[in-house]
């Protein structure tokens, strides 16, 4: 039996500044639907829209019972069969926000016995809260959270709650999570 391998790859939320990004590594052998709950836990999101990965031009997702989307089932497809080192794949999640994610295959290894996977390795700041409008919403959120004169800040703050933190991130917690969820 041929060791197990392990993807690295570096999750990254396009259009946000400062970068949200994650540092996760996935075994091999995980098919596209179990990927997007990586991302989805990974992130923060809650899994609560549609989402799509294109990768090499192709496009793949949960199978659309009227054909409109196009797209190939992914739960038929291994990660390690359409990615390798360098690859890159972009994720959508919400088709209305748009959120986009540029997930890089950083490196492939073989697994370490002594680990456990998935597993998040590094990242930065928390992923902006669903809902908020994509990436322009975001950023006129953090505008608001950022400054108490601010005329949106009060509602703004009760619509995020007191226990977001823009620029929180615990990648020993999304470890947690990946491991139970994913």
């Amino acid at each position: 039996m041929s060791p197990r391998r392990i993807l690295q790859v570096r999750i990254t939320v396009a259009g946000v500044r400062p970068a949200v990004w994650r540092r996760v590594q996935v075994p091999g052998g995980f098919t596209l639907d179990r990927v997007h709950r990586v991302v989805q836990h990974s992130v923060g999101w809650r899994d609560c829209r549609l989402h799509s990965f294109e990768i090499d031009g192709t496009q793949y997702g949960q199978p659309d019972p009227d054909g409109e989307l196009g797209l190939r089932d992914e739960l038929d497809v291994r990660l390690d069969a359409v990615v390798g080192r360098g690859a890159r794949v972009l994720y959508v999640y919400d088709f209305e926000d748009w959120w986009e994610h540029d997930l890089l295959v950083e490196d492939v290894c073989v697994a370490d016995p002594a680990r456990r996977y998935p597993a998040c390795l590094d990242g930065e700041r928390a992923g902006p809260p669903e809902g908020v409008g994509g990436p322009s919403g975001y950023a006129a959120l953090r505008a608001a959270l950022a400054d108490p004169a601010h005329p949106e800040h009060a509602v703004m703050s009760a619509w995020v709650g007191s226990g977001f933190d823009p620029d929180a991130f615990d990648p020993g917690r999304v470890s947690t999570l990946l491991r139970r969820f994913c």
